[in-house]
């Protein structure tokens, strides 16, 4: 990560952690009233091929111990009616703004992937994390909703997995490339405000 795309992230999480501290105090607030504890989703993803970190998120699902792999059709069921909202938003994301100031992620750059996936395709993985994991990234904007129709026909973890493997992985790894290629602040402030352009819409 270059020192100015660090700079960026700080100083833009600087501005808006005031901004957005009374939303992330309402939602905790209405998650434990209409849910009850846990609030936070605090999941292992890998910051690089060795690095793994503790990804915060609001809790979106009902919880279990056996709870594994990317989420899919599977498991949709656990999803509550405020995490439904919230990933519409994307405001689960939210709790992220402390991974951005701890340098586990920027604000744009790959989504930070699950440790069993990066061991398993360790060829594409050493080259996407050559970039810091990202709130959002080009892969965000042009393939989520793509993956979310096709994970969203599983109805197993099983064919989840399979699904992800096989039509996720390979395609999210060749737009990740392609940010890394012309990564700058100015593409990252693009990509950005479409992000928040696409939640407004």
């Amino acid at each position: 990560m270059t020192l100015a795309k660090r700079s960026f992230d700080i100083l833009f999480a600087l501005v808006l952690l005031p901004v957005l501290a009374p939303v992330i105090a309402l939602i905790a607030v209405a998650i434990l009233v209409t849910e009850g504890r846990p609030v936070f989703y605090v999941a292992e993803r890998m910051r690089c091929p060795a690095q793994p970190f503790a990804l915060w998120k609001f809790r979106t699902m009902t919880t279990v111990d056996t709870d594994t792999g990317v989420s899919g059709g599977d498991k949709t069921a656990r999803i509550t009616r405020i995490g439904r909202l919230l990933r519409r938003t994307r405001a689960d994301e939210l709790p992220q703004l402390w991974n951005i100031l701890k340098g586990d992620m920027s604000f744009v750059g790959p989504r930070p992937p699950l440790r069993q996936y990066v061991e398993r395709f360790p060829e594409i993985y050493s080259e996407v994390l050559k970039s810091r994991p990202g709130v959002t990234g080009l892969a965000s904007m042009i393939y989520h909703r793509h993956e979310e129709r096709i994970l969203a026909g599983c109805g197993t973890s099983e064919q989840t997995d399979a699904a992800y493997c096989r039509r996720c992985v390979p395609a999210k790894a060749r737009l990740d490339l392609i940010y890394q290629r012309h990564q700058s602040v100015c593409f990252d402030m693009k990509l950005i405000w479409q992000t928040v352009a696409r939640i407004l819409r």
